[in-house]
């Protein structure tokens, strides 16, 4: 099994979202958070500076079984893409194990 975690555009979370559904991820967890990017510049807007180092993004979680894996992450990839600085990244790490709460069930089948 696999936990994908994916900090992508606020922007893009519809489009992200429907993606996922559409390889087959139904369940994942997300959050609105706040980082700091590589992009130092301000930007003005109607003559007032705006500060960016502050970026809005949204956290995605997402575990997956191991054949889910590359569909889950291509869904992200071709979705979340804007072709500009600041898309976003993802990150990929095993999971030893996985247990469902209600029943006490472990292993892959409770991802389903």
């Amino acid at each position: 099994m696999k936990k994908i975690e994916a900090i992508i555009r606020k922007s893009k979370y519809r489009v992200v979202k429907e993606a996922l559904h559409e390889v087959g991820v139904n369940f994942f967890s997300y959050w609105d958070v706040t980082g700091i990017g590589n992009e130092k510049e301000g930007h003005v807007y109607r003559g007032v500076s705006y500060s960016t180092s502050d970026i809005q993004r949204r956290y995605l979680s997402i575990v997956v079984n191991d054949d889910f894996e590359e569909a889950t992450i291509q869904a992200i990839l071709k979705s979340a893409a804007t072709g500009e600085v600041g898309d976003g990244k993802i990150f990929v790490s095993d999971i030893k194990e996985v247990y469902r709460i209600r029943t006490g069930d472990k292993g892959g089948d409770t991802l389903r």
